[in-house]
């Protein structure tokens, strides 16, 4: 396969105007679903309970707990269904195709109360401008294939890289999260410093934002560019740190967005690159770098030095 097609394969084109409607339609059946997990997880710090993950088909919930049992649901995005397994081998699946977000949350509904779990979830949107119920939903209703298979894809090679990265990092940092909120995949690093109290974010409850930023935070992720226009990968440190926002950063065309208070890295940068993941990895790490010497964290104390092993103690 020549090595076009390949990058073609690994890092697919996502321009946000050509599947925007499949965007805002699949981002809001994954909040129904992440909904469900939110109604039925124990709380965990950051909110770390409720995002989704990038599986080897889609996105999956991982084990839900219900009374004494658990369920998974999984947007399969190869075979474009959504499936809801119990551990007693019960399962439903819903076809993913063109439809209202109303009747995919009413058939979700009817799947998990058909396998004896009753859940009852607040349905109005979070994170976003239009908070249309979903129950009442019937404007949002396109459902592109390709385009859904392509962000997977998209997703799947930006997991793989920042678990590379997260593996730099001995301190308290999160797993690799996909969250259904902003419709984005972010892995995060803590100083282990108290943060202060964080500003009211639009669109988001001020608690939700207390605990999220409750404690000093470097994150990095990808998003598909809602806001901004096109897909991109992102770098931000909270508190900010004097500084920040000059500090020099790789690769060359990464830049900080003012208005997202963020350093941005276009995609196509990193997919038109020799090596994709050198390029992104070298984003991920000067970002840090910003945060880390400009907020002076105890670098010696959270780092994995270069010759320590990560595999040793299992060979």
């Amino acid at each position: 396969m020549p090595l076009t097609e390949i990058r073609e394969e690994l890092w697919p084109g996502l321009p946000l105007d050509a599947w925007q409607e499949t965007h805002d339609t699949l981002r809001l059946w994954s909040q129904i679903v992440g909904k469900i997990k939110l109604e039925l997880e124990p709380m965990i710090n950051h909110w770390w309970q409720v995002p989704l993950y990038v599986s080897a088909r889609g996105l999956t919930t991982l084990p839900i707990p219900y009374a004494d049992q658990v369920f998974q649901m999984d947007f399969d995005l190869i075979d474009h269904v959504m499936n809801i397994v119990t551990e007693d081998g019960e399962s439903r699946s819903i076809r993913l195709k063109p439809q209202t977000v109303a009747d995919f949350y009413h058939e979700t509904m009817y799947a998990l109360r058909s396998l004896g779990i009753e859940v009852l979830i607040w349905t109005t949107p979070v994170e976003m401008p239009e908070r249309i119920p979903f129950e009442l939903d019937t404007k949002h209703s396109a459902y592109d294939r390709d385009y859904a298979e392509k962000f997977w894809k998209v997703l799947v090679q930006a997991d793989r890289v920042m678990q590379m990265f997260r593996s730099r990092f001995i301190g308290k940092n999160s797993p690799v999260h996909f969250f259904w909120g902003g419709f984005d995949i972010a892995v995060s690093r803590f100083s282990g410093r108290r943060a202060p109290e964080h500003e009211p974010t639009p669109d988001l409850a001020h608690h939700v934002t207390l605990e999220a930023y409750s404690h000093e935070v470097s994150s990095c992720g990808f998003w598909p560019g809602e806001g901004l226009g096109f897909p991109a990968f992102y770098a931000y440190v909270y508190p900010e740190p004097e500084g920040f926002s000059t500090f020099p950063v790789e690769p060359r065309e990464a830049y900080y967005h003012q208005g997202l208070g963020e350093f941005i890295l276009p995609y196509d940068v990193v997919r038109a690159a020799d090596s994709p993941d050198d390029i992104l990895l070298s984003f991920f790490q000067s970002t840090y770098e910003a945060a880390a010497r400009l907020g002076k964290w105890d670098r010696a104390s959270l780092e994995r030095s270069p010759g320590q092993s990560q595999t040793g103690m299992y060979h």
